[in-house]
């Protein structure tokens, strides 16, 4: 195969995957095939995620930190968004899916703290050792999770008293609201007042060789041999434009998702919190390639920026702006979340505290944070 060939294959693969998945997936959908129409959808999703991921990269690289962790999980928790807003219009024909849109907003926050952390801080350990991160990131997002979980207890404690389903609501939107006032005030801290916290202090010596390597190797590189990767050319405001027409093609693609998801899922007696952690996997997806990418060239500051933030967003980000889509969709979203659901979120940010506070990490304690998600699945399936 012609070298250019190849590389044109290996720069574009994935959204030539993606759109002709979700062309498929519609296809299907025409024929009522709905198991087929559900597969293809959701590989579309995760393949053009992932040139999401990659522009988002791109721009990630441009503005530096910590805007451009911004970027990157700001463009994951949009897929996120829609996906777990299309399912949630479900409502209206299968009132259950609301607890599955509930199990989606948890399982986020697991799978970017326990699947995305745990495996690139993993892979990172078995090829670095001990890799060093700015422990006023870990230390700074790690208060933030253990305070915006608390504010969730509220509304779950809310409904085991005598107060009725009007209270409930009321207090969801108050907490909702809350969340949100949050947001304003990390974003303030993080990008003005305490952009220090979220830098990286420190790298270890084989990074510091590679990237020493690296840039003579790059001295030497001829100006005709640099990357035919079309993003990689095309201004900053393009490439925004380009994400957002991706993620609109992926919307339409979740459309047929949930739709169908939703039939097999109740056909098959699949619980709410599985399905939940299907629905955050293929968001989570393209952030998991990003991160293990990341921690392998032992840049494991962006890692935890990466996996801390996502899951900081996902919570006091995406609860305001669902709670918001639902009010204005005639949907009655609460928060009342299960406390298997609270109490593995709990656990999770707990856990996370404790690999990261010393600001190294190593492959045992990625290999705990899988571990946990693993039992986590298991009760899930059957809870």
């Amino acid at each position: 195969m012609d070298r250019r060939i190849r590389y044109f294959i290996e720069d574009y693969w994935d959204i030539f995957i993606g759109i002709a998945s979700i062309a498929l997936a519609v296809m299907f959908n025409a024929q009522q095939e709905s198991s087929l129409s559900t597969l293809f959808a959701a590989i579309g999703i995760a393949a053009l995620s992932l040139t999401v991921a990659e522009v988002a990269d791109i721009l990630s690289e441009r503005l530096h930190e910590p805007y451009g962790s911004f970027v990157l999980t700001f463009s994951a928790v949009a897929v996120e968004i829609i996906l777990l807003y299309v399912i949630l219009l479900e409502v209206r024909h299968s009132p259950e899916v609301l607890e599955t849109v509930k199990g989606g907003i948890i399982s986020a926050v697991i799978v970017d703290l326990n699947v995305l952390l745990g495996l690139a801080v993993f892979l990172g350990g078995l090829a670095y050792t001990q890799q060093q991160h700015n422990k006023e990131t870990s230390s700074a997002y790690s208060t933030v999770l253990f305070v915006a979980s608390s504010a969730l207890l509220v509304p779950g404690l809310l409904s085991h008293t005598e107060h009725g389903t009007d209270a409930l609501t009321h207090v969801s939107h108050l907490i909702a609201g809350v969340l949100l006032l949050f947001y304003i005030i990390i974003f303030i801290f993080q990008t003005r007042t305490h952009t220090h916290f979220f830098k990286a202090t420190a790298r270890s010596r084989f990074f510091r060789l590679k990237r020493k390597l690296q840039e003579e190797e790059d001295a030497e590189i001829d100006e005709n041999e640099s990357s035919d990767y079309i993003f990689e050319h095309l201004s900053t405001p393009i490439n925004f434009m380009v994400i957002f027409g991706f993620i609109a093609i992926i919307a339409f693609g979740a459309e047929i998702f949930a739709g169908n998801g939703v039939a097999i899922a109740k056909e098959h007696g699949i619980s709410a919190g599985l399905a939940g952690l299907v629905i955050a996997i293929i968001s989570v997806s393209p952030e998991i390639f990003t991160a293990v990418r990341a921690a392998r060239n032992d840049q494991i500051q962006r890692v935890v920026n990466i996996a801390m933030g996502a899951s900081t967003v996902s919570i006091i980000l995406t609860v305001p702006i669902l709670m918001m889509l639902a009010y204005f969709s005639g949907i009655n979203l609460t928060l009342d979340f299960n406390p298997l659901q609270i109490g593995a979120l709990l656990l999770t940010i707990l856990l996370v505290w404790k690999t990261t506070d010393e600001g190294e990490t190593n492959y045992f304690e990625g290999a705990s944070h899988m571990m946990f998600f693993l039992s986590y699945a298991i009760i899930a399936a059957y809870y």
